[in-house]
């Protein structure tokens, strides 16, 4: 054998070599670098960031936290309560329609609860500030027929509420609180919601206070008739949605990514009484010319 062959041998040896621990890399990138975890996890990380500092890249109009954040403490829990028994609880038009048609415990309150041998019973739902100054939306379901109303805000400060006034047409009532400087849900525009958009859902199902859903807008100018045995006059344009809402959140906020109020919660659609799928809110530009109505006129 020449020394010229040798060579040759030698040489596509430690080519072959080189290819061989190149390709294990390649195929075995967890295995090419030591170091920590944290390191391996930064590795893969940057790998789908454009930038070495941007670990994560949230999508424009996919962060939730900033609506949360202003609309939580606007939202507040509405406790309304019934002379009589537990058993009279809900035994008006507007309870009986929303029962038939949502089963035993629709969107509404939580239920009636009797403090004691048939003197009162109770119920709840969730309210919407929207003035500084205490005005509050609410569904008209959540207080018809309440002695007496009860409003405890997110930082469990509680008021004794007036009602100013009820529209049974659209299901909407407006409330009143003494008190001053107080965090709101602003106006959004409801005509300029688009099927698909992100919109997050706040109230207090079950009585767990200050619960944020999300979901996406299914449809809108739903008529989904469960106010027209109530009236002739009745209006129905509802807002559909898949957030979660359950007994408890109806009077809540339905509000897009901005935080801006876009309806209000009102009834679901389910044979159980809890959440299967879809939830109704009146759009936030009927509530507003109601809430405007309610307050000059009562």
């Amino acid at each position: 054998m020449t020394t010229k062959n040798i060579f040759s041998i030698v040489l596509a040896s430690i080519l072959g070599g080189i290819v061989t621990l190149g390709g294990y890399h390649l195929l075995n990138p967890d295995r090419a670098t030591g170091g920590s975890i944290e390191d391996k996890q930064n590795i893969v990380l940057s790998k789908f960031s454009p930038k070495e500092d941007d670990k994560y890249i949230v999508p424009d109009g996919l962060n939730f936290v900033s609506a949360a954040e202003k609309v939580t403490p606007a939202v507040v829990h509405i406790k309304t309560y019934y002379e009589g028994k537990a058993s009279n609880y809900g035994r008006n038009s507007m309870d009986e329609m929303l029962r038939e048609f949502f089963g035993d415990q629709y969107g509404g309150g939580n239920g009636g609860r009797d403090l004691g041998e048939g003197l009162e019973t109770a119920a709840s739902g969730s309210g919407v500030i929207i003035t500084n100054d205490g005005y509050i939306a609410t569904n008209n379901h959540v207080v018809e027929n309440a002695s007496r109303v009860e409003v405890v805000l997110d930082d469990k400060r509680k008021y004794s509420a007036t009602v100013i006034g009820t529209d049974p047409t659209t299901d909407l009532a407006l409330l009143k609180i003494e008190e001053k400087n107080l965090a709101f849900v602003p106006y959004g525009n409801s005509d300029n919601i688009k099927v698909g958009q992100w919109v997050l859902a706040v109230g207090n199902p079950f009585d767990l206070t200050s619960t944020v859903t999300a979901g996406i807008v299914s449809a809108k100018g739903r008529n989904i008739n469960i106010l027209g045995n109530r009236s002739g006059l009745a209006i129905e344009s509802f807002i559909q949605t898949d957030a979660a809402v359950n007994p408890g959140n109806s009077g809540g906020a339905l509000v897009d990514l901005n935080g801006n109020l876009v309806g209000i919660n009102t009834a679901i659609a389910s044979n159980t009484g809890s959440f299967a799928g879809y939830s109704f809110a009146v759009p936030v530009n009927l509530a507003k010319k109601v809430m405007n109505d309610l307050v000059e006129y009562g």
